[in-house]
């Protein structure tokens, strides 16, 4: 049986996002810095990762509170060993809908059959830009061409993709219409990210943020786009349709809160649980698993923490609240997006 809970906003929890590994091969500038995580960045040791067994034990309670669809996430998702093996697992869960998947994209050669086998079957993909900039953006210097190749590969294979772009005003923004056009053609869905203050260490502000609104008003000058309706309650994105059928959606956390319709909880790659992304602090769910406790206390534990929540961080998002946060927020790597 399935327990019916809500937050203290009368939010119900449906969604669950394991982050897997705070490691990434990219350095995003608004993610992952190079400048700070630096070649001597100090990573979280292998034994202070959640195991698989420790992943699927809490996945388990959570499907019996009435999580449905689970998201792995990073840092970079497929540098966790034997991520398919995890997959494999969720799978098994009664309750559990569906599972997704983020990543850069640069390992889906290596990785996509595995997943595939192992009953992942959405996908969804960063990626910033089709010129130059993303070679900037990545830190890496690589190729946006790389990354498409991975792509068709991947659709090959039969995965359901979103690209995601996060959109940043004097940065990518003039690659908005060339993003529209390649993948209209290709009928994957384009989804586009306001800039938003994740994190402690991508220089944010309310300057470099691209609304929906003026998205919107660029690509209508040049695409015939119609408003989808949500699918259900806590879809993140805002859909339109273009007239072949394909989608693009806009992730609106800065100019259009969605803040009253989340159904997320989020698992970090250190073992905690938060119940928003910009969030400061979240409950030690790692120690109370190897201290030894009974699956009817865990899920207890788990209860309380959904019923007391009350986050509503992009409700609040001022210049002023933002100059004046005092309480750093958990960085992107470790709670995933």
């Amino acid at each position: 049986m399935t327990e019916q809970i809500t937050d203290k906003l009368g939010r119900p929890i449906r969604d669950l996002r394991i982050s897997v590994t705070d490691r990434c091969n990219f350095r995003c500038s608004y993610c992952m810095p190079k400048e700070i995580f630096g070649d001597d960045f100090v990573f979280l040791p292998k034994d202070e990762l959640l195991s698989f067994e420790e992943l699927v034990r809490i996945a388990t309670q959570y499907a019996a509170l009435g999580v449905k669809k689970i998201r792995i996430t990073g840092g970079e998702p497929l540098l966790r060993r034997d991520l398919p093996l995890l997959i494999n697992a969720l799978n098994q869960i009664p309750g559990i809908e569906d599972i997704g998947l983020t990543t850069n994209g640069m390992l889906l050669k290596k990785h996509g059959q595995a997943l595939y086998d192992a009953g992942l079957r959405r996908l969804n993909i960063s990626l910033d830009a089709l010129d130059h900039v993303f070679e900037e953006v990545n830190g890496r210097g690589i190729k946006a061409a790389a990354i498409l190749e991975q792509i068709d590969y991947a659709n090959g294979l039969g995965f359901q993709i979103k690209v995601n772009m996060v959109v940043q005003k004097g940065m990518n923004d003039h690659q908005l219409l060339a993003m529209t056009d390649y993948f209209k053609g290709r009928n994957i869905t384009l989804r586009f990210i306001e800039f938003m203050d994740v994190g402690n260490d991508n220089g944010w502000n309310f300057d470099q943020v691209v609304t929906k609104a003026e998205m919107i008003q660029l690509i209508e000058q040049h695409y015939d786009i119609t408003p989808v309706k949500p699918k259900y309650f806590g879809e993140v994105a805002k859909y339109y349709e273009h007239d072949n059928g394909a989608k693009i959606g806009f992730i609106t956390s800065v100019s259009e809160s969605f803040c009253s319709s989340c159904t997320r909880v989020r698992l970090s790659s250190d073992g905690k649980i938060y119940g928003c992304l910009f969030a400061g602090s979240g409950f030690d769910l790692k120690g109370l698993l190897r201290q030894g406790v009974s699956d009817e206390e865990l899920k207890a534990r788990l209860v309380a923490f959904w019923r007391k929540r009350d986050d509503h961080y992009s409700d609040e998002r001022t210049a002023e609240t933002v100059k004046n946060r005092q309480q750093k927020k958990i960085n992107m790597n470790y709670i995933g997006g």
